[in-house]
């Protein structure tokens, strides 16, 4: 590398692919370098999670391979695919503050190359004959592949400037959850080719791939050595109230998404009796259209406010839900399928609207801030920090919905041998949902509205 080299904006100014200078909120800058450096780290940032998120999953389809022969009965498969959104879940904070700490591309190769132990790990255990408690250890280790979004979201975020975040982070959330689908697919093309004997065949064809998701990491990617975790925004964060309400939500939301993905397949296979070759054809179905619909849903929420799309959301939800409980309990397989299948296209659009009243709550408080005297400068970058920290906060926090969903279909299995349960208690749920979105946003703002002090509202959230 020459001294010129060296000193062109947005070039690496040291060993290890380094940016040291990177301004993408200057217009001749973008333009001219860092348009093109930021949209090659996106792509390749999007592959190496989607293969995380199909990893994260890969147990929704490794347990419709496990018949009579494994010895694990249908609340222990629910139990079994918890563990990874558990982990995953939990992962999620560390991993959103790797890529400050390790940098962005060191820390893509790096989760990239930690796939492998749950997967070559699966490959030595998956037979019949294994202990249930070996299947729940290499099942937690799945949930690496949860961790990916997080630190996925937070390099992403550092390479784009604010009028292009929306899009870049939509888009690689989108194509990462879109790994769920895929590895659903490639399960049913494996069930269907050569049966249900080869779960290995699954992994193995993953083994590869994720061996060149990190060489594309290392060898197109870059870090910036300017990014900073912001520990006093999470703190901060952590005391508002409105990470909470967000985070319950997104639960509702994403955790439905993942939830579902992990369970669909059991459910159609306890409950209706689907053999693991008509369930896998119909499972992949539900994730790749709550994946491709989620940017419709933040779409939706910039042009009507993320809180009337949340809250009709929320309502439409509990009533798919009834859907699937009136197909549950006439033994309706279409019913139920349809039911099910628009649980997942609300859940995307959930998705993309309760992420899309973040920033908008943040923007408001600034706005009452900027009113009562604080400066622009101040009031804007606060909003900025704080909805940067609560989306790390309510994308961890929702994941648990997953946890809790299959633990739901676990218990109502043990008591009932069917859904219906579980279903009665998302229903509930969905209803909660829609009371807070209501009373915190919708009501609030209506009240606001017709009172002649200015008071604190979320209008336009």
């Amino acid at each position: 590398m020459s001294t010129t080299e060296v000193m062109l904006p947005g070039r690496p100014a040291r060993g290890g692919r380094w940016l040291d200078h990177w301004e993408p909120d200057d217009p001749g800058f973008w333009q001219t370098v860092g348009k093109r450096v930021a949209n090659r780290n996106l792509w390749f940032s999007i592959f190496v999670e989607h293969i995380g998120f199909s990893m994260w999953t890969i147990w929704s389809v490794l347990v419709l391979f496990m018949g009579k022969a494994y010895g694990v009965d249908p609340a222990g498969k629910f139990f079994l695919v918890s563990l990874p959104a558990l982990i995953g879940s939990l992962i999620r904070i560390p991993y959103a503050m790797a890529p400050a700490r390790f940098g962005g591309r060191n820390w893509t190769i790096v989760s990239a190359l930690l796939l492998l132990i749950p997967t070559v790990l699966a490959i030595v255990v998956m037979h019949p004959g294994t202990s249930y408690t070996t299947f729940l250890v290499v099942a937690a280790l799945a949930g690496l592949g949860g961790g990916n979004f997080a630190s996925s979201m937070t390099n992403i975020n550092a390479f784009f400037p604010e009028g292009r975040k929306g899009w870049a982070l939509g888009l690689n959330a989108g194509g990462g959850n879109i790994g769920v689908a895929a590895v659903q697919l490639i399960g049913l093309l494996v069930i269907a080719l050569v049966g249900t004997t080869s779960p290995r065949l699954v992994l193995a064809i993953y083994v590869p791939l994720i061996v060149i998701s990190a060489i594309c990491a290392a060898l197109f990617m870059d870090n910036i050595s300017s990014m900073r975790n912001d520990t006093g925004a999470m703190r901060e964060a952590i005391r508002q109230p409105q990470t909470w309400v967000m985070s319950f939500l997104y639960i509702g939301t994403f955790g439905s998404f993942i939830g579902y993905s992990f369970a669909f397949g059991l459910v159609l296979q306890n409950q209706f009796g689907r053999t693991p070759l008509q369930a896998a054809s119909v499972v992949f179905l539900g994730p790749l259209i709550g994946s491709l619909i989620r940017p419709v849903g933040g779409w939706l929420a910039d042009r009507f406010g993320g809180a009337k799309v949340t809250f009709v959301n929320f309502f439409a939800m509990a009533l798919a839900t009834g859907v699937v409980i009136v197909a549950s309990q006439q033994k309706s397989l279409p019913l139920f399928v349809i039911g099910f299948l628009l649980l997942f296209v609300l859940s995307g659009l959930g998705n993309g609207s309760t992420y899309k009243m973040i920033p908008s709550i943040f923007d408001v408080q600034a706005r009452m801030a900027i009113s009562s005297g604080e400066s622009k400068q101040s009031a804007l970058m606060r909003a900025r920090r704080l909805s940067g920290a609560v989306i790390g906060i309510a994308g961890s926090i929702g994941a648990l919905g997953g946890v809790f969903i299959n633990l739901a279909f676990r218990q109502s299995f043990l008591t009932a041998q069917s859904g219906v349960l579980a279903f009665w208690s998302f229903m509930a749920f969905y209803g909660a949902c829609v009371v807070v979105t209501y009373v915190l946003y919708l009501r609030r703002a209506s009240a606001a509205a017709t009172s002649e002090t200015p008071r604190l509202a979320y209008a336009q959230v």
